[in-house]
Parts: C-alpha cells; sequence; structure tokens
C-alpha cells in the first residue's frame, strides 16, 4: 500500500523543517526584536506589537503542523494557511527593507542576499500549504 501525500516521507520532513524554522524564528522576534522593527515599514501599526505577536504566531504555527490530525482535526491544515498568511503579509517588511538597504546589526545586505529572499517568499507559502496538507502539488500520487 503507497503512503499517502498527506503521510510521504518528503512531506513528513518538509513539515518538520519548516516547524523548525519557524520556531526559531519565532523565539527570535520575540528575544531580539530590534532588527525585525528595523525592517518594519512606518505604516505598519504597533510594530513592537506587531514583531511580538508575529513571534508567537510563528511559534503556534511550528507547533501546530506538528500536531497528529488524529489529536486534533484541521490544526496541521490550519496551521499551514496560518503560516502561508504570514508569509504574504510580512513580505513588505522584506521589500522594505530591500528597497531601503536598511542596516541590521550595523551591517546592510547586498541584492545577492535580498533577490534571493525576495524570490523565495513565494517558496514559503507553498511549503507551508504543503506541509499543512492544504495543497499536494507536486506530491501527487500518479494513476
Amino acid at each position: 500500500m503507497n503512503p499517502s501525500p498527506q503521510d510521504s516521507l518528503m512531506r513528513r520532513l518538509f513539515r518538520l523543517l519548516l516547524a523548525i524554522a519557524y520556531f526559531i524564528a519565532g523565539i527570535a522576534h520575540i528575544k531580539s526584536p530590534g532588527g525585525f522593527l528595523a525592517i518594519t515599514p512606518n505604516w505598519v501599526p504597533f510594530p513592537e506589537q506587531v514583531i511580538f505577536l508575529t513571534g508567537v504566531a510563528e511559534i503556534a504555527g511550528a507547533i501546530g503542523l506538528l500536531i497528529p490530525p488524529k489529536l486534533v482535526p484541521h490544526i496541521r491544515y490550519a496551521a499551514g494557511i496560518g503560516l502561508a498568511l504570514y508569509a504574504l503579509c510580512v513580505f513588505p517588511a522584506n521589500i522594505n527593507h530591500a528597497i531601503h538597504n536598511i542596516a541590521i546589526g550595523g551591517q546592510t545586505a547586498s541584492w545577492a542576499y535580498h533577490g534571493p529572499r525576495l524570490l523565495f517568499q513565494p517558496v514559503f507559502i507553498w511549503w507551508a500549504l504543503i506541509a499543512g496538507g492544504v495543497i499536494n502539488w507536486p506530491f501527487r500520487r500518479r494513476t
């Protein structure tokens, strides 16, 4: 019997790697918000609270990806959608960072950093949707 696309080894690995990345990023948002505050666009209201809440959202999403659907139905699906929306919503901060070449920790980054980072953002959105079992592409079973 072939495993379902939801249970494939590749999807489990994607889910685990994404959960680890978001968990670490969430802790960084909470413990060291300075760099995140620096790249937050001026039009974002209450930036300190937003950065804190994004950290909480990242940690919650990471945990949600790891909770088995048998334990809490639909939590992984919701976490996938939530993290995909999160990646979409932080995109303006990444654009702001790149366009204004904002220094973090006294260092600026070149377009060799910013270009791939901006181009990779849709991949993070896809990755969250795959990890949450929201979409199957390219892991569909061949018939």
